[in-house]
């Protein structure tokens, strides 16, 4: 698989589950989430903003009524997470947005990013419109050195000493806010939900990375398909009050 395919793929140290062995998961039909960022040339988002919105879209997508239950996305969710979890991301401006809008999906906004994700479809199925979209070169800034997070605030916390292109990173960050979805009651996801799902998304300081992926917190483990060779990519550390992981928030 070329670094231009980019179909992000992920596991997870955590225990739950939808963790199954990877031959169980390869023998399974293959799906992936398509997000879609808006990148205007004149007002690209800042990389920070881009990363959060994207790890919100993906939890608004778990958590609508159409992805649960018997909702008209909810076979293609769960094939979905049967499966190897990929996310692609995929970059779009002017016409190119609009149409992505026209189809199925969800537009979530951050400060000022926007990030479109739609249902999962078949590895080899996308819709024309999101197939002949740019993957590769999504590059973003931010213009100011991000804040300290929020206090309470969940944090997925990237790994400081790999680097990855935006849109990478995007998918990386939306792999952590899965794990962490998986690991929360039903009212914890529910509260988490009707706040607006608060979260931030910080690169770790360099002495803290170690101990967080020993701390028996959620963790991102690519798989070595594009960008990057396999290791741990990001960690889930929980808020106070919204989603609530083991090991709270650090000092």
């Amino acid at each position: 698989m070329t670094s231009t395919e980019a179909h992000d793929t992920a596991s997870s140290t955590a225990v739950g589950a939808h963790l199954r062995s990877a031959a169980e998961r390869d023998a399974s039909p293959q799906f992936v989430l398509p997000l879609v960022v808006r990148i205007e040339r004149a007002a690209p988002p800042a990389r920070t903003d881009a990363l959060e919105t994207a790890a919100r879209a993906v939890l608004v997508l778990l958590s609508d009524a159409r992805a649960t239950g018997d909702g008209e996305w909810a076979a293609a969710v769960r094939d979905w997470q049967d499966a190897r979890i990929r996310k692609v991301v995929r970059r779009a401006r002017g016409a190119e947005w609009r149409r992505a809008e026209a189809l199925p999906g969800i537009t979530v906004t951050g400060d000022h990013a926007e990030v479109r994700v739609h249902p999962p479809v078949p590895l080899d199925g996308w819709p024309k419109d999101l197939a002949r979209l740019q993957v590769s070169g999504t590059e973003l800034d931010d213009p100011e050195p991000p804040s300290a997070p929020p206090a309470g605030n969940p944090v997925l916390w990237l790994n400081p000493g790999v680097t990855m292109s935006a849109g990478k990173t995007m998918a990386q960050a939306g792999h952590g806010a899965q794990l962490a979805w998986w690991e929360l009651s039903a009212p914890e996801r529910a509260a988490w939900r009707d706040a607006g799902f608060p979260l931030s998304v910080r690169t770790a300081p360099a002495d803290a990375w170690d101990g967080l992926t020993r701390g028996g917190l959620p963790v991102v483990h690519d798989a070595g398909f594009t960008e990057i060779a396999p290791g741990p990519t990001v960690v889930a550390e929980g808020g106070d009050p919204f989603c609530p992981l083991p090991g709270g928030r650090r000092p």
